[in-house]
């Protein structure tokens, strides 16, 4: 329900789709993320609706974090030439003015060929699309956040659009399940934020607000450190108690829905928290590499809110 994992690309880099097919190369990943992307459960069309969705989230973040599959086949649908295709800004641009042929002609890349047809079902805006984008434009300027509201806002680019065409693919979209939807997408994308604390450091990013840190103690170099700290535990504590209060605050949103949405957003919901589990388990070690919920704490998370119980 939030945007595509970052943590995974390590994975799916080591075995790439043909550079001929980038359409394929792109949604292959979609087996190596932390959630379901379009479960078998889901009717077909909701599962070609919401592939589709991803197939866009997928690609625009793989440019903007420079991990487009080699052989440059995405740049050159995208019009873009060799030495632009090593300035993400000049491939967002360009994937960015493809996108808007979605909703006026034809696009050039198959991944917005593909999501043509759901925009049109839909009657979907550009402007969920056009905050992706954004998110990723913005990770090439800013690299540190001053305050955790600096941070949501981030986050609402980032995250919360891919929540709300979730919302629009299934046809349930209200004013008040936006608002849920919301709260859950930016508590996953904290969530994704304090697992990935060293590998996004490693991309000389931190997404740990820098007036937390300072109330912590915790400076940049602790975060590069082989053990983790009793002050950087203590932070991380701090924003996954913040993230689960963001999915306690978006989990009537599973109520507010019938049938097998219901149990599509119950996981995603439940994901969040026994990734928190996870976190806690690791009693908040997360520099060593992101802590990962077993399957049974999944299930048990799922069963709970199912049940309406959290």
């Amino acid at each position: 329900m939030c945007r595509p994992r970052r943590g995974q690309r390590a994975v799916t880099r080591t075995h790439p789709a043909p550079s001929g097919d980038p359409e394929r190369g792109t949604l292959d990943k979609a087996a190596d993320e932390n959630f379901p992307v379009a479960p078998f459960f889901l009717p077909k069309a909701w599962r070609d609706d919401l592939m589709a969705v991803y197939g866009f989230a997928r690609l625009v973040d793989d440019i903007g974090d420079g991990d487009l599959a080699p052989g440059g086949a995405d740049a050159d649908l995208l019009g873009v030439s060799p030495a632009e295709a090593e300035d993400r800004l000049a491939l967002l641009d360009a994937f960015e003015a493809d996108l808007h042929r979605v909703f006026d002609s034809t696009p050039q890349h198959p991944i917005l060929r593909r999501l043509q047809p759901t925009v049109e079902r839909h009657s979907l805006t550009p402007e969920p699309f056009l905050g992706l984008i954004a998110a990723n434009r913005q990770d090439q300027r800013v690299s540190r956040y001053e305050t955790y509201e600096d941070l949501l806002a981030y986050c609402e680019l980032s995250a919360n659009p891919v929540g709300r065409l979730v919302l629009a693919v299934t046809g349930t979209t209200t004013p008040e399940r936006v608002r849920r939807s919301d709260s859950i997408c930016t508590a996953l994308q904290i969530v994704e934020h304090l697992q990935d604390v060293a590998e996004d450091l490693g991309r000389d990013r931190i997404y740990l607000p820098a007036t937390d840190m300072k109330r912590f103690h915790v400076q940049e170099a602790d975060l590069a450190a082989e053990t983790t700290s009793a002050s950087v535990r203590a932070l991380v504590a701090y924003e996954a108690q913040r993230a689960g209060d963001l999915l306690n605050e978006g989990a009537p949103l599973v109520g507010s829905v019938h049938g097998r949405l219901r149990l599509l957003l119950a996981g995603f919901v439940a994901g969040g928290r026994a990734a928190i589990h996870a976190i806690v388990a690791a009693d908040y070690d997360v520099l060593p590499g992101p802590p990962k919920p077993g399957k049974v704490q999944l299930l048990r998370e799922v069963g709970v809110i199912l049940r309406g119980e959290g």
